[in-house]
Protein backbone atom coordinates (compact mmCIF):
# COMPACT_ATOMS: atom_id res chain seq x y z
CA UNK A 1 0.00 0.00 0.00
CA UNK A 2 2.60 2.38 1.03
CA UNK A 3 4.59 1.55 -2.27
CA UNK A 4 1.47 2.55 -3.95
CA UNK A 5 0.92 5.83 -2.69
CA UNK A 6 4.10 6.78 -3.47
CA UNK A 7 3.77 5.65 -6.33
CA UNK A 8 0.79 7.79 -7.27
CA UNK A 9 2.58 11.08 -5.37
CA UNK A 10 5.30 10.02 -7.99
CA UNK A 11 2.97 10.59 -10.81
CA UNK A 12 1.24 13.82 -9.47
CA UNK A 13 4.13 15.65 -9.32
CA UNK A 14 5.47 14.33 -12.88
CA UNK A 15 1.84 15.52 -14.20
CA UNK A 16 2.21 19.10 -11.93
CA UNK A 17 5.95 19.17 -13.78
CA UNK A 18 4.97 18.74 -16.56
CA UNK A 19 1.91 20.95 -16.98
CA UNK A 20 4.39 23.63 -15.72
CA UNK A 21 6.44 22.90 -18.42
CA UNK A 22 3.48 23.34 -21.03
CA UNK A 23 2.39 26.44 -19.40
CA UNK A 24 6.36 27.40 -20.16
CA UNK A 25 6.21 25.93 -23.62
CA UNK A 26 3.14 28.02 -24.36
CA UNK A 27 5.50 31.45 -24.12
CA UNK A 28 7.94 29.81 -26.20
CA UNK A 29 5.53 29.30 -29.23
CA UNK A 30 3.97 32.68 -28.18
CA UNK A 31 7.79 33.89 -28.78
CA UNK A 32 8.34 31.91 -31.71
CA UNK A 33 5.47 33.35 -33.26
CA UNK A 34 5.84 36.87 -32.91
CA UNK A 35 9.69 35.92 -33.85
CA UNK A 36 8.28 34.81 -37.23
CA UNK A 37 5.35 37.90 -37.83
CA UNK A 38 7.26 40.81 -36.59
CA UNK A 39 10.06 41.14 -39.60
CA UNK A 40 6.61 42.66 -41.54
CA UNK A 41 6.36 45.11 -39.37
CA UNK A 42 10.09 46.51 -40.08
CA UNK A 43 10.78 45.21 -43.76
CA UNK A 44 12.25 48.95 -44.44
CA UNK A 45 14.07 49.52 -41.39
CA UNK A 46 15.76 45.67 -41.96
CA UNK A 47 16.29 46.34 -45.22
CA UNK A 48 18.44 49.83 -44.26
CA UNK A 49 19.79 47.85 -41.45
CA UNK A 50 21.54 45.16 -43.58
CA UNK A 51 22.21 47.23 -46.71
CA UNK A 52 20.02 45.12 -48.83
CA UNK A 53 17.15 45.51 -51.27
CA UNK A 54 13.20 44.72 -49.52
CA UNK A 55 13.75 41.57 -52.14
CA UNK A 56 16.62 40.77 -51.36
CA UNK A 57 15.75 40.86 -47.22
CA UNK A 58 12.57 39.26 -48.02
CA UNK A 59 14.56 36.27 -49.10
CA UNK A 60 16.51 36.40 -46.05
CA UNK A 61 13.32 36.34 -43.78
CA UNK A 62 12.43 33.03 -46.33
CA UNK A 63 15.09 31.12 -44.79
CA UNK A 64 13.08 30.66 -41.84
CA UNK A 65 10.39 28.23 -43.58
CA UNK A 66 13.43 26.16 -44.80
CA UNK A 67 14.64 24.56 -41.84
CA UNK A 68 11.50 24.96 -39.95
CA UNK A 69 10.36 22.38 -42.47
CA UNK A 70 13.05 20.46 -42.23
CA UNK A 71 13.51 20.19 -38.52
CA UNK A 72 9.73 19.47 -38.35
CA UNK A 73 11.14 15.80 -39.14
CA UNK A 74 13.83 15.70 -36.12
CA UNK A 75 11.31 17.55 -33.63
CA UNK A 76 8.51 14.81 -34.50
CA UNK A 77 10.45 11.62 -33.61
CA UNK A 78 12.94 13.42 -31.41
CA UNK A 79 9.93 13.76 -28.78
CA UNK A 80 9.03 10.22 -29.16
CA UNK A 81 12.12 8.57 -28.73
CA UNK A 82 13.70 10.92 -25.71
CA UNK A 83 10.58 12.93 -23.78
CA UNK A 84 10.44 16.41 -23.87
CA UNK A 85 12.93 17.35 -21.34
CA UNK A 86 15.96 18.28 -23.65
CA UNK A 87 14.15 18.84 -27.00
CA UNK A 88 11.92 21.47 -26.32
CA UNK A 89 15.13 23.35 -24.30
CA UNK A 90 16.98 23.07 -27.45
CA UNK A 91 14.60 24.84 -29.52
CA UNK A 92 13.99 27.59 -27.49
CA UNK A 93 17.95 27.57 -27.66
CA UNK A 94 18.36 27.85 -31.32
CA UNK A 95 16.04 30.29 -31.36
CA UNK A 96 17.68 32.96 -29.06
CA UNK A 97 20.99 32.05 -30.98
CA UNK A 98 19.04 32.35 -33.93
CA UNK A 99 18.04 36.12 -32.97
CA UNK A 100 21.19 37.07 -31.66
CA UNK A 101 23.05 36.46 -34.69
CA UNK A 102 20.19 38.29 -36.58
CA UNK A 103 20.64 41.53 -34.33
CA UNK A 104 24.13 41.76 -36.13
CA UNK A 105 22.88 42.88 -39.78
CA UNK A 106 25.02 40.77 -41.84
CA UNK A 107 24.07 38.96 -44.69
CA UNK A 108 25.73 36.18 -43.62
CA UNK A 109 24.47 36.22 -39.87
CA UNK A 110 20.99 37.07 -40.93
CA UNK A 111 20.61 33.99 -43.25
CA UNK A 112 22.33 31.95 -40.36
CA UNK A 113 19.97 33.51 -37.31
CA UNK A 114 16.93 33.05 -39.38
CA UNK A 115 17.93 29.63 -40.26
CA UNK A 116 18.22 28.57 -36.42
CA UNK A 117 14.96 30.50 -35.73
CA UNK A 118 13.05 28.31 -38.22
CA UNK A 119 15.10 25.30 -36.81
CA UNK A 120 14.48 25.92 -33.06
CA UNK A 121 10.44 26.86 -33.64
CA UNK A 122 10.18 23.56 -35.36
CA UNK A 123 10.31 21.96 -31.88
CA UNK A 124 7.87 24.62 -30.02
CA UNK A 125 3.96 23.31 -31.01
CA UNK A 126 4.68 19.88 -31.11
CA UNK A 127 6.63 19.71 -27.77
CA UNK A 128 3.52 21.55 -26.29
CA UNK A 129 1.22 18.99 -27.66
CA UNK A 130 3.34 16.41 -25.98
CA UNK A 131 3.40 18.09 -22.59
CA UNK A 132 -0.15 18.47 -22.38
CA UNK A 133 -0.73 14.62 -23.54
CA UNK A 134 1.54 13.36 -20.45
CA UNK A 135 0.07 16.59 -17.93
CA UNK A 136 -3.20 16.28 -18.63
CA UNK A 137 -6.22 13.73 -18.27
CA UNK A 138 -7.74 12.89 -21.94
CA UNK A 139 -10.99 15.05 -21.35
CA UNK A 140 -8.91 18.24 -20.92
CA UNK A 141 -6.36 17.58 -23.51
CA UNK A 142 -7.90 19.05 -26.69
CA UNK A 143 -8.53 22.26 -24.62
CA UNK A 144 -4.87 22.10 -23.81
CA UNK A 145 -4.03 22.27 -27.64
CA UNK A 146 -6.37 25.06 -28.27
CA UNK A 147 -5.09 27.39 -25.85
CA UNK A 148 -1.77 26.63 -27.22
CA UNK A 149 -2.81 27.62 -30.73
CA UNK A 150 -4.46 30.47 -29.09
CA UNK A 151 -0.86 31.11 -28.12
CA UNK A 152 0.87 31.24 -30.68
CA UNK A 153 -1.81 33.38 -32.68
CA UNK A 154 -1.79 36.02 -29.71
CA UNK A 155 2.32 35.57 -30.14
CA UNK A 156 1.94 36.35 -34.33
CA UNK A 157 -0.61 39.22 -33.81
CA UNK A 158 2.03 40.84 -30.69
CA UNK A 159 4.62 40.45 -33.26
CA UNK A 160 3.02 43.30 -35.70
CA UNK A 161 0.55 44.55 -33.08
CA UNK A 162 3.02 45.72 -30.52
CA UNK A 163 6.21 45.21 -32.26
CA UNK A 164 5.15 47.73 -35.28
CA UNK A 165 4.37 51.01 -33.07
CA UNK A 166 7.88 50.22 -31.15
CA UNK A 167 9.90 50.75 -34.75
CA UNK A 168 7.28 53.66 -35.35
CA UNK A 169 8.64 55.57 -32.42
CA UNK A 170 12.31 54.53 -32.93
CA UNK A 171 13.30 51.14 -31.14
CA UNK A 172 16.28 49.87 -33.12
CA UNK A 173 15.82 46.70 -35.11
CA UNK A 174 19.25 44.93 -33.71
CA UNK A 175 17.87 45.83 -30.01
CA UNK A 176 14.47 44.19 -30.58
CA UNK A 177 16.03 41.05 -31.89
CA UNK A 178 18.64 40.96 -29.26
CA UNK A 179 15.68 41.42 -26.51
CA UNK A 180 13.46 38.66 -28.36
CA UNK A 181 16.62 36.37 -27.95
CA UNK A 182 17.13 37.18 -24.04
CA UNK A 183 13.90 36.02 -23.58
CA UNK A 184 14.01 32.48 -25.43
CA UNK A 185 17.07 32.24 -23.15
CA UNK A 186 15.41 32.26 -20.03
CA UNK A 187 12.35 30.53 -21.15
CA UNK A 188 15.26 27.92 -22.33
CA UNK A 189 16.40 27.77 -19.06
CA UNK A 190 13.36 27.57 -17.13
CA UNK A 191 12.20 24.48 -19.33
CA UNK A 192 15.50 23.05 -19.05
CA UNK A 193 15.21 23.06 -15.17
CA UNK A 194 10.94 22.33 -14.39
CA UNK A 195 10.52 19.74 -17.48
CA UNK A 196 10.58 16.52 -16.24
CA UNK A 197 13.24 13.85 -17.12
CA UNK A 198 11.01 10.32 -18.21
CA UNK A 199 12.50 7.30 -17.44
CA UNK A 200 12.96 5.20 -20.45
CA UNK A 201 13.01 1.19 -20.91
CA UNK A 202 16.52 0.87 -22.48
CA UNK A 203 15.74 -0.57 -26.29
CA UNK A 204 17.85 -1.81 -28.61
CA UNK A 205 16.57 -0.89 -31.82
CA UNK A 206 17.07 2.80 -31.39
CA UNK A 207 19.00 2.54 -34.30
CA UNK A 208 19.12 4.82 -36.90
CA UNK A 209 16.12 2.64 -38.56
CA UNK A 210 13.85 3.60 -36.26
CA UNK A 211 14.11 7.48 -36.68
CA UNK A 212 12.84 6.41 -40.12
CA UNK A 213 10.46 3.97 -39.81
CA UNK A 214 7.53 6.16 -38.58
CA UNK A 215 7.82 8.31 -41.54
CA UNK A 216 7.35 5.04 -43.96
CA UNK A 217 4.21 4.75 -42.42
CA UNK A 218 3.19 8.58 -42.40
CA UNK A 219 4.97 9.31 -45.89
CA UNK A 220 3.19 5.46 -47.74
CA UNK A 221 -0.44 7.50 -47.08
CA UNK A 222 -1.74 9.66 -49.69
CA UNK A 223 -3.90 11.53 -47.10
CA UNK A 224 -0.30 12.79 -44.96
CA UNK A 225 0.28 14.08 -48.50
CA UNK A 226 -2.95 16.18 -49.51
CA UNK A 227 -3.24 17.29 -45.71
CA UNK A 228 0.33 19.15 -45.59
CA UNK A 229 -0.54 20.39 -48.88
CA UNK A 230 -3.41 21.93 -48.74
CA UNK A 231 -2.19 23.12 -45.27
CA UNK A 232 0.47 24.74 -47.12
CA UNK A 233 -1.76 26.61 -49.39
CA UNK A 234 -3.93 27.90 -47.14
CA UNK A 235 -0.80 28.98 -45.05
CA UNK A 236 0.57 30.78 -47.91
CA UNK A 237 -1.60 33.94 -47.70
CA UNK A 238 -1.22 34.47 -43.99
CA UNK A 239 2.64 33.65 -43.88
CA UNK A 240 3.84 35.15 -47.05
CA UNK A 241 1.37 38.13 -47.44
CA UNK A 242 0.09 39.32 -44.10
CA UNK A 243 3.50 38.14 -42.21
CA UNK A 244 5.60 39.30 -44.51
CA UNK A 245 4.75 41.59 -47.37
CA UNK A 246 1.23 42.68 -46.30
CA UNK A 247 2.22 46.14 -44.71
CA UNK A 248 4.82 47.41 -47.51
CA UNK A 249 2.32 46.59 -50.37
CA UNK A 250 -0.79 48.15 -48.39
CA UNK A 251 1.52 51.14 -47.92
CA UNK A 252 2.69 51.57 -51.07
CA UNK A 253 0.07 49.94 -53.59
CA UNK A 254 -3.39 51.43 -51.93
CA UNK A 255 -1.17 54.37 -49.78
CA UNK A 256 -2.66 53.32 -46.67
CA UNK A 257 -1.32 55.22 -43.17
CA UNK A 258 1.48 52.69 -42.24
CA UNK A 259 0.16 52.72 -38.43
CA UNK A 260 -3.07 51.36 -40.23
CA UNK A 261 -1.60 48.87 -42.37
CA UNK A 262 0.26 47.50 -39.34
CA UNK A 263 -3.53 47.24 -37.47
CA UNK A 264 -5.00 45.77 -40.56
CA UNK A 265 -2.46 43.11 -40.77
CA UNK A 266 -2.39 42.40 -37.56
CA UNK A 267 -6.09 41.55 -37.98
CA UNK A 268 -5.33 37.87 -39.43
CA UNK A 269 -3.20 36.57 -36.73
CA UNK A 270 -5.64 38.02 -34.22
CA UNK A 271 -8.13 36.27 -36.29
CA UNK A 272 -6.66 32.69 -35.76
CA UNK A 273 -6.89 33.01 -31.84
CA UNK A 274 -10.46 33.25 -32.69
CA UNK A 275 -10.94 31.06 -35.67
CA UNK A 276 -8.55 28.32 -34.67
CA UNK A 277 -10.67 27.05 -31.83
CA UNK A 278 -14.17 28.15 -33.18
CA UNK A 279 -13.68 26.25 -36.34
CA UNK A 280 -11.86 23.21 -34.46
CA UNK A 281 -15.22 23.00 -32.34
CA UNK A 282 -17.58 23.12 -35.00
CA UNK A 283 -15.74 20.42 -36.23
CA UNK A 284 -15.93 18.33 -33.34
CA UNK A 285 -19.39 19.70 -33.37
CA UNK A 286 -20.59 18.18 -36.57
CA UNK A 287 -17.89 14.86 -36.67
CA UNK A 288 -16.80 16.10 -39.96
CA UNK A 289 -13.54 17.56 -41.16
CA UNK A 290 -13.65 18.86 -44.71
CA UNK A 291 -17.19 21.31 -44.65
CA UNK A 292 -15.68 23.02 -42.38
CA UNK A 293 -12.19 23.45 -44.23
CA UNK A 294 -14.17 23.89 -47.54
CA UNK A 295 -16.29 26.34 -45.90
CA UNK A 296 -13.28 28.46 -44.38
CA UNK A 297 -11.50 28.41 -48.04
CA UNK A 298 -14.34 29.66 -49.28
CA UNK A 299 -14.47 32.59 -47.21
CA UNK A 300 -10.57 33.43 -47.61
CA UNK A 301 -11.32 33.85 -51.51
CA UNK A 302 -14.33 35.72 -50.40
CA UNK A 303 -12.30 38.14 -48.27
CA UNK A 304 -9.28 38.71 -50.39
CA UNK A 305 -11.52 39.29 -53.43
CA UNK A 306 -13.63 41.86 -51.81
CA UNK A 307 -10.34 43.70 -49.94
CA UNK A 308 -8.18 43.38 -53.66
CA UNK A 309 -10.83 44.25 -55.90
CA UNK A 310 -13.98 45.98 -53.89
CA UNK A 311 -12.43 47.74 -51.18
CA UNK A 312 -14.91 50.16 -50.92
CA UNK A 313 -17.36 47.66 -49.24
CA UNK A 314 -15.63 46.74 -46.32
CA UNK A 315 -12.56 47.99 -44.24
CA UNK A 316 -9.10 46.34 -44.42
CA UNK A 317 -9.24 45.86 -40.77
CA UNK A 318 -12.40 44.12 -40.67
CA UNK A 319 -12.15 42.13 -44.22
CA UNK A 320 -8.58 41.07 -43.00
CA UNK A 321 -10.17 40.50 -38.83
CA UNK A 322 -12.42 37.94 -41.12
CA UNK A 323 -10.11 36.41 -43.15
CA UNK A 324 -8.32 35.36 -40.21
CA UNK A 325 -10.87 33.60 -38.21
CA UNK A 326 -11.68 31.71 -41.58
CA UNK A 327 -7.75 30.79 -42.38
CA UNK A 328 -8.06 29.09 -39.23
CA UNK A 329 -9.19 26.37 -41.92
CA UNK A 330 -5.54 25.92 -42.37
CA UNK A 331 -5.31 24.29 -39.24
CA UNK A 332 -8.31 21.15 -39.69
CA UNK A 333 -5.49 19.54 -41.93
CA UNK A 334 -3.21 19.06 -38.72
CA UNK A 335 -5.66 16.68 -37.25
CA UNK A 336 -7.27 15.07 -40.62
CA UNK A 337 -3.46 13.70 -40.33
CA UNK A 338 -3.11 12.24 -37.20
CA UNK A 339 -6.64 10.97 -37.59
CA UNK A 340 -5.32 9.15 -41.08
CA UNK A 341 -2.26 7.41 -39.58
CA UNK A 342 -1.84 4.74 -36.48
CA UNK A 343 -1.99 6.06 -33.10
CA UNK A 344 2.15 4.81 -32.59
CA UNK A 345 2.96 7.91 -34.88
CA UNK A 346 0.94 10.35 -34.28
CA UNK A 347 3.89 12.97 -33.22
CA UNK A 348 5.47 11.92 -36.51
CA UNK A 349 2.04 12.87 -38.80
CA UNK A 350 2.78 15.99 -37.04
CA UNK A 351 6.14 16.57 -37.91
CA UNK A 352 5.20 15.25 -41.57
CA UNK A 353 2.51 17.56 -41.87
CA UNK A 354 4.89 20.63 -40.95
CA UNK A 355 7.78 19.44 -43.05
CA UNK A 356 4.70 19.90 -45.87
CA UNK A 357 3.34 22.63 -44.90
CA UNK A 358 6.24 24.70 -44.45
CA UNK A 359 7.72 23.40 -47.95
CA UNK A 360 4.65 24.84 -49.72
CA UNK A 361 5.56 27.65 -48.09
CA UNK A 362 9.05 27.99 -48.92
CA UNK A 363 8.44 27.30 -52.23
CA UNK A 364 5.68 29.83 -53.06
CA UNK A 365 7.29 32.24 -50.90
CA UNK A 366 10.30 33.20 -53.13
CA UNK A 367 7.86 33.37 -56.11
CA UNK A 368 5.91 35.60 -54.45
CA UNK A 369 8.45 37.90 -53.77
CA UNK A 370 9.82 37.89 -57.23
CA UNK A 371 6.94 38.64 -59.57
CA UNK A 372 4.90 41.13 -56.90
CA UNK A 373 7.48 41.70 -54.31
CA UNK A 374 10.39 42.91 -56.01
CA UNK A 375 8.37 44.95 -58.65
CA UNK A 376 6.29 47.05 -55.74
CA UNK A 377 8.93 49.76 -55.51
CA UNK A 378 9.20 50.09 -59.30
CA UNK A 379 5.36 49.74 -59.68
CA UNK A 380 3.77 52.61 -61.48
CA UNK A 381 -0.12 51.29 -61.63
CA UNK A 382 -0.01 50.86 -58.10
CA UNK A 383 -3.66 49.57 -57.88
CA UNK A 384 -3.32 46.98 -60.79
CA UNK A 385 -0.18 46.05 -59.10
CA UNK A 386 -2.01 45.35 -55.82
CA UNK A 387 -4.87 42.89 -57.41
CA UNK A 388 -1.95 41.09 -59.44
CA UNK A 389 -0.78 40.02 -56.25
CA UNK A 390 -4.40 39.45 -54.84
CA UNK A 391 -5.01 36.72 -58.10
CA UNK A 392 -1.79 35.20 -57.02
CA UNK A 393 -3.06 34.68 -54.02
CA UNK A 394 -6.44 33.79 -54.59
CA UNK A 395 -5.14 31.21 -57.08
CA UNK A 396 -3.28 29.65 -54.34
CA UNK A 397 -6.64 29.21 -51.82
CA UNK A 398 -8.52 27.92 -54.93
CA UNK A 399 -6.03 24.95 -55.54
CA UNK A 400 -6.06 23.82 -51.62
CA UNK A 401 -9.90 24.45 -52.25
CA UNK A 402 -10.18 22.08 -55.44
CA UNK A 403 -7.44 19.68 -53.37
CA UNK A 404 -9.68 19.43 -50.49
CA UNK A 405 -12.50 17.80 -52.55
CA UNK A 406 -10.17 14.75 -52.60
CA UNK A 407 -9.12 13.98 -49.55
CA UNK A 408 -10.82 11.55 -47.64
CA UNK A 409 -13.25 12.24 -44.58
CA UNK A 410 -11.53 11.41 -40.93
CA UNK A 411 -14.25 13.05 -38.65
CA UNK A 412 -16.06 10.84 -35.93
CA UNK A 413 -19.27 10.00 -38.36
CA UNK A 414 -16.68 8.40 -40.77
CA UNK A 415 -14.88 6.33 -38.11
CA UNK A 416 -18.02 4.79 -35.86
Amino acid sequence: MLTATKETQLMQRLKRGFIISWALGCIFYLLQYAVRSSPAVMLGELSDSFGLSTFQMSSILGTYYYSYAIVSLIAGVAYDKFGAKYPIAIGAGLICLGCLLFSLSGEVTGNAGRLLQGAGSAFSFTGCVYLASHGFSAKYIATAIGFTQCMGMLGGSSGQFITGPLIENGLPVHLFWIVMGAACGIICLLLLLTTPKEVREPNTTHTSDSFITPYKIVFSNLQSYLSGIISGLLFVPTTVFAMTWGISFLVTDRGMDRHAAVLASAMVPMGWVIGCPLLGFISDKIGRRKPVLIGGSLVMILCFLQLFFMPQLMAPLVSMLIFGIASGAAMIPYTMIKEANPDEVKGSATGGINFITFGVTSCLGPVFAAYHGKTLANSAAHEAHFQAAGIFLIAVIVVALIVSLFIKETGKTVRT
